[in-house]
């Protein structure tokens, strides 16, 4: 099961890239080839139809891989990223969307968390010992600046949601990491909240020890294992917006 979802994983990333950047492009490029059209005395519907074609076959690949994908990982950071897919159209504004919001994110946190765009969301991946003390729960001063940051950027953009999870190496019982990983995940949201995130946007996950990223047998291997993990998605109201042409590629 896990080989068959990385495999989903790395189509359906493929396959989102390659339809948001296209009709991203449309799009954006819609106004000069209808105005080029007409001068050239050819259909103009002859190009929307490519670009619809382009967004059509974007939704059927996002929204069933995706689907796929996040049924089978509905309790990861990932798996709610991809599981919130919608694709064609509104995929490429929501992913233009999510590219700013990365690009905030990056400059609110800088080396405290690792920040990617995945499919038409935002991971980021916080290194624990950045985060906490050894075998602790509790946020450490010199992270709470940049956690207040990011929590400012939150604020400004209300449109999406957030799935936060605590991960843990091996070392210890499996039903202490369990406590350890939802503490610490816990301790994020509560910060986050308490700085006026609002509390309806966040689902918090305790993984412990049974979502390892690297070898539990090596020093290096458990730090990297030791983590917490958010996903930063569009919420439901964004996605229709997108759907309806509320929120377009301008913005």
């Amino acid at each position: 099961m896990k080989a068959l979802t990385s495999g989903l994983i790395a189509v359906y990333i493929l396959t989102q890239s390659i339809f948001t950047t296209e009709t991203a492009s449309a799009q954006q490029s819609t106004k000069n080839k209808v105005t080029a059209s007409k001068k050239a005395g050819t259909s103009k519907n002859t190009q929307l139809k490519k670009s619809q074609k382009g967004a059509l076959i974007g939704v059927g690949t996002g929204a069933v891989i995706g689907g796929l994908i996040g049924k089978n990982n509905k309790n990861t950071a990932i798996g709610a990223i991809i599981g919130a897919t919608v694709g064609g159209a509104a995929g490429a504004v929501i992913g233009n969307h999510m590219d700013k919001q990365a690009e905030k994110l990056r400059e609110d946190l800088g080396s405290v968390a690792r920040v990617e765009r995945v499919g038409e969301g935002v991971k980021l991946t916080f290194d624990n010992a950045l985060l906490f003390d050894f075998g602790s729960f509790l946020l450490r001063s010199e992270t709470q600046e940049s956690l207040r940051k990011m929590a400012q950027t939150l604020k400004s953009d209300q449109n999406t949601n957030l799935t936060v999870e605590g991960h843990t190496d091996n070392v210890g019982s499996a039903q202490f990491n369990k406590e350890l990983s939802d503490k610490r995940a816990q301790a994020v949201s509560n910060f986050l909240v308490a700085e006026g995130v609002s509390s309806n946007r966040f689902k918090v996950i305790a993984q412990g020890e049974a979502a390892p990223i690297a070898t539990n047998t090596t020093e290096v291997g458990r730090q990297q294992n030791r983590r917490v993990e958010i996903g930063l998605y569009a919420s439901d109201e964004m996605k229709k917006a997108a759907q309806n042409g509320a929120v377009s590629l301008k913005q």
